[in-house]
């Protein structure tokens, strides 16, 4: 059976502002029902393990995902009681999800259990898919060679002007939009805030919050193909 890894940040701080951020709930609920309402297990997992860090701006329990999510109690724990990403056998998942979050931009481009993750499922023939600032975990992504996984592929994410717009350009450590045109990807946009999903191949992405149930879904399709 199919099985896919959902990867969320353990980095709860914006920068030296003294703001609290995490992962966004939404992109992890959305993508989460997406798949497992046409049977997909997915296992949720953490950069460190242990308690994750929900972005407070994200708690949104008037949506009916995130109200489902929040509704049941082994969910709950899974982010209580996280595993950690580097503990888990990546050979086992046909697909791995990066949700997305300002925390990501700090803890997700250099990480080397993501990373070796990444590539293992890319590389048997599995699917990389990330949301919103959860490109993050592409942008340093290498195989051996040297070469950049996504080096002419078409990509999108959180865009210069979503970030503009919500005044954290100061504050992230790198904008996403630049650093994904920097490893050679053909970065493609929308309007801000408007459902944008991009797939090419087994690589998967979405620009922002709105885009995350239709990423899971694009996900789910390829799994079950």
């Amino acid at each position: 059976m199919v099985k896919a890894l959902l990867v969320l940040t353990s980095h709860g701080a914006m920068g030296e502002t003294g703001t609290q951020t995490g992962f966004w709930l939404s992109e992890l609920t959305h993508p989460y029902f997406a798949l497992r309402d046409q049977g997909i297990p997915v296992d949720i997992v953490s950069i460190r393990g242990g308690e994750v860090p929900v972005d407070p701006k994200s708690w949104d329990e008037e949506d009916n995902n995130n109200a489902r999510f929040l509704a049941t109690p082994e969910l709950v724990d899974s982010l209580k009681n996280s595993t950690a990403l580097s503990s888990l056998s990546p050979s086992e998942y046909q697909a791995i999800i990066f949700a997305g979050g300002h925390g990501t931009m700090w803890d997700f481009p250099d990480n080397e259990p993501l990373q070796r993750a990444a590539i293992t499922i890319y590389q048997q023939n599995g699917i990389i898919a990330a949301i919103c600032h959860g490109p993050a975990a592409l942008v340093n992504l290498k195989y051996a060679n040297g070469d950049h996984l996504i080096a002419n592929k078409r990509v999108t994410g959180f865009t210069n002007e979503e970030e503009d717009t919500i005044g954290l350009t100061g504050v992230v450590p790198f904008l996403l939009e630049d650093q994904l045109k920097m490893a050679n990807a053909h970065f493609v946009k929308a309007a801000p805030w408007c459902e944008n999903v991009v797939v090419d191949g087994k690589l998967i992405t979405g620009q922002n919050p709105q885009s995350a149930y239709a990423v899971g879904e694009a996900v789910a399709e390829l799994l079950l193909e």
